[in-house]
């Protein structure tokens, strides 16, 4: 398959040192305070009508430990095909970003992801995905990361310092990054 964005810088993406997550779920709670909640802090919105919402999701994975699931911008994303009001879009640097106010909340894009990354939020009837914090230095699920299980950085990048250390059954899924 020919990558449409050979041609763009190598961007940054979130990567997961599988080893190192303990599943505290400290990257879930900060991304729904930052991202969704009104007042931002814990104590606060607990009390909100609305549920803070996080973009990613922290789940077991057999005996390999837990793993935080957010979306992965696949390359080839059922779920752009799958919007009929075009609320999901790929961006000119290749990430899948979405446009809340065309949501229509159909939720086919949560039928289509492969990883289960699209969460309905029901409250607004809008589907809701993780962006990478965009326009942010870094996402807030990696600098809240207590165990550094969370980095920031190319496939390159973390290939090399990590690559020896991925458990086989994950060199796979890297591979299909």
């Amino acid at each position: 398959m020919d990558n449409k964005f050979s041609t763009a810088p190598k961007r940054k993406e979130i990567f997961v040192r599988i080893e190192r997550c303990v599943a505290c779920k400290t990257c879930e709670i900060q991304c729904a305070l930052k991202r969704s909640s009104l007042s931002q802090g814990l104590p606060e919105a607990i009390y909100e009508a609305v549920p803070p919402m996080p973009r990613l999701q922290v789940q077991p994975i057999g005996d390999l430990g837990s793993l935080p699931i957010q979306c992965r911008h696949c390359e080839d994303a059922p779920c752009l095909d799958a919007c009929p009001a075009g609320a999901l879009q790929r961006e000119k640097d290749g990430w899948v970003v979405m446009h809340g106010e065309k949501c229509i909340g159909c939720w086919m894009c949560l039928m289509v992801c492969p990883f289960g990354a699209v969460k309905p939020f029901r409250e607004f009837r809008k589907a809701i995905k993780c962006d990478r914090c965009l326009g942010m230095e870094e996402p807030y699920c990696i600098a809240h990361c207590p165990t550094g299980a969370l980095v920031f950085m190319t496939k390159e990048e973390f290939l090399k310092k990590y690559g020896g250390d991925i458990k086989p059954k994950l060199q796979a899924y890297l591979k299909g990054l």
